[in-house]
């Protein structure tokens, strides 16, 4: 691996750590990248396009697939008042998120709304299949965790809800 390549992953993880972002992976050519921080898991925010930026000079070569580990965080203590606990829905799937049925359109369901097992509350598309996600508890959408266009992954919560 050349001097500039290395000098790019250094740079790519640099942003990665300065966007708290928790894992990533990467195919360029002849170049497979794959970072996983140790530690408890940050809400997904890749910006591709600065990305590809990190990454577009200089051809890629034969490289092993590097891997960074930041030490492991201790838990952060409770500031507050315990929360009641909230139900989580979690995505069943990897893809992207999207709050509403089109570009434009109303969302699934608002912060406050009362939701019945089984309303759609957003979808979550993979490999070009938009896949309804339903809620599995009645209750009231305390929180929309996830953010409208960006990837989620497998078990990531998507929703808090206050059962009923």
């Amino acid at each position: 691996m050349d001097g500039n390549k290395l000098n790019e992953l250094r740079e790519l993880v640099e942003f990665l750590k300065a966007n708290d972002i928790a894992e990533f992976d990467m195919e360029q050519d002849d170049l497979k990248v794959r970072i996983k921080f140790a530690g408890e898991p940050a809400p997904a925010g890749i910006d591709v396009a600065q990305l590809s930026r990190l990454m577009a000079s200089a051809p890629a070569a034969h490289a092993p697939v590097p891997t960074a580990a930041a030490p492991v965080a201790a838990p952060a203590a409770a500031t507050g008042p315990v929360e009641e606990a909230l139900h989580e829905v979690k995505s069943p799937i990897v893809g992207t998120f999207y709050e509403s049925p089109s570009p434009g359109a109303p969302s699934f369901v608002k912060v406050g709304d009362q939701v019945e097992v089984g309303q759609v509350l957003c979808i979550v598309e993979a490999m070009k299949l938009m896949n309804e996600i339903e809620a599995d508890v009645a209750g009231e959408v305390v929180k929309r965790i996830a953010t409208s266009g960006q990837p989620v992954e497998y078990g990531q919560p998507l929703f808090a809800i206050k059962a009923r």
